[in-house]
């Protein structure tokens, strides 16, 4: 918790942004990436382009050619416990979290600055196998404010409330291979 402390005691630090270390165990992870290396991962697809990252997606999927959510395949079995997990860190009814979102990154792989789409709530993303800088921004009159943070391997962060609708984040480039898997809530009325 310390860490957690020291991390972010910066004011800049984006509202409902939070951040809890060694979230699962060195054991854990490695059955996490076990799994994740056993998925059939696609090249992620967003219009007409591909990014450097292979992705799969359980419960719903975000299709950027139709701009519209569909339904992915079911979650498997073998995340259950970690979705139960997330939802007790966020102090979530149970069966909250809806979708999943399994990410490769290669080495000299990112993910340019967004949001996630309106049709998501609340935003987790549990780290594996590599740190990375973890960095927001949002627009100000005088110009760009901006908060970054190391995410290390096996450690969770949840963006809610500004830090998910004003703030916009981005990871640079990694530096070796990384994988990360995101949990998302529904935003009401959304499926």
């Amino acid at each position: 918790m310390p860490a957690q402390l020291a991390l972010f005691s910066d004011e800049r630090k984006p509202e409902s942004l939070r951040y809890q270390p060694d979230f699962i165990t060195m054991e854990e992870e490695q059955g996490l990436i076990s799994h994740i290396i056993g998925l059939p991962l696609s090249p992620f697809q967003f219009g007409a382009f591909e990014g450097k990252r292979r992705v799969a997606s359980f419960g719903w999927r975000y299709n950027y050619t139709s701009h519209a959510l569909e339904k992915a395949g079911d979650l498997p079995a073998w995340i259950a416990p970690f979705i139960a997990r997330v939802e007790s860190f966020a102090g979530l009814p149970s069966s909250r979290i809806e979708q999943v979102l399994v990410t490769e990154y290669e080495a000299g792989a990112g993910i340019g600055w967004h949001r996630d789409k309106p049709h998501f709530g609340k935003v987790f993303g549990l780290s594996l196998g590599s740190s990375c800088k973890f960095r927001f921004r949002r627009k100000l009159p005088q110009g760009w404010e901006r908060f970054a943070f190391e995410a290390q391997p096996r450690s969770l962060y949840m963006m809610a409330g500004q830090s998910r609708s004003m703030w916009e984040h981005s990871i640079p480039p990694v530096e070796s291979v990384r994988y990360s898997i995101t949990f998302r809530t529904m935003a009401p009325s959304s499926t």
